[in-house]
């Protein structure tokens, strides 16, 4: 990244609404949202196949479920955060299984970037397929996005739900619904 051009162009738009950018608490404004810029957006850098690495060889072909992973993703339609849970479910081949703490990095590499969310569900559960061949992948992602709650709509609350199946959840009912049943499991019902 070039942080001087984040800084320069930070520094444009507080000038362009009138700000007066010498002012003591706003002198190192520019500086520091380019840092900032910097780290969210880091995964756009990052290859996510070569995140989830090495995998284990194990004879295992029952569902793997990591939920609840936190994330937070800027969009690209407004610069604006949007933030929730990613879910990631898969049915392994039978042979190998992968590090669960490498699913939570593939997370951050797809939402560490200028993103929507419905393409983040997608290249999440499409690299899965590509790079552990597994019977199948499901991701769901809930989010809740500022440019409908602070600007626009205004309806703060509201939450985007996504998901993406490939594979065996597409296929097989069964398979499907015991995932959705486990995302759900611990939750209050919200009807």
């Amino acid at each position: 990244m070039d942080r001087r051009k984040i800084e320069k162009g930070v520094k444009l738009i507080l000038e362009g609404t009138g700000i007066d950018t010498n002012k003591n608490s706003l002198k190192e404004t520019p500086k520091r949202v380019a840092k900032m810029y910097e780290e969210i957006l880091s995964g756009m850098g990052q290859d996510p196949e070569k995140i989830i690495g090495k995998f284990f060889y194990e004879e295992f072909n029952e569902l793997v479920l990591v939920k609840d992973i936190p994330f937070y993703s800027l969009c690209e339609h407004h610069l604006l955060p949007f933030f929730g849970k990613v879910h990631i479910a898969y049915l392994p081949d039978g042979k190998k299984v992968i590090g669960i703490s490498k699913l939570a990095r593939l997370v951050d590499v797809f939402t560490k970037r200028l993103q929507l969310q419905e393409r983040m569900t997608n290249q999440i559960a499409d690299t899965i397929m590509k790079v552990l061949t597994p019977q199948g992948s499901m991701v769901v992602v809930e989010g809740e996005h500022l440019c409908m709650v602070m600007r626009g709509i205004k309806k703060p609350g509201s939450k985007i739900v996504t998901s993406a199946m490939r594979g065996i959840f597409l296929r097989d009912l069964r398979t499907r619904g015991e995932a959705l049943n486990l995302i759900m499991a611990g939750r209050p019902s919200s009807i």
